[in-house]
């Protein structure tokens, strides 16, 4: 009898990056060159369209998604025709800031006199 198809190869899976990280990586890269980008130039850069773009900077506002500070201000100086008036945004991606890590006090763990042992030691 032949055995068809008993050979072991290894398959390497390529993962394709999601819509979110594709734009959030390109508005990064542009916030490091201080450059604003806005939804039409996002839209060429990527190959995804607007509005989908634009969903995906809300996302990256949510804290499930990282809690990025999406910037947005109006462009000045652009003319889209002499018809249409229309404002035009631009977007700039900044890493979140962190707090310091915040202590969950309990009441077991603080003393009779909490604030008194709460302030910082005299030397």
């Amino acid at each position: 009898m032949r055995r068809i198809g008993l050979r072991k190869t290894k398959r390497v899976r390529s993962v394709l990056p999601s819509q979110r990280e594709v734009v959030r990586d390109v508005l990064f890269s542009a916030t490091q060159c201080a450059a604003w980008l806005t939804l039409r130039e996002l839209s060429q850069i990527t190959q995804f369209g607007e509005a989908s773009i634009s969903a995906q900077l809300r996302h990256l506002r949510k804290p499930k998604y990282g809690s990025y500070v999406v910037e947005k201000r109006v462009r000045r100086g652009v003319v889209v025709s002499d018809v249409e008036h229309r404002t035009i945004w631009e977007y700039r991606l900044m890493p979140r800031v962190r707090v310091g890590a915040q202590r969950k006090w309990t009441s077991k763990a603080l003393p009779c006199n909490a604030p008194a042992a709460m302030t910082a030691p005299r030397w």
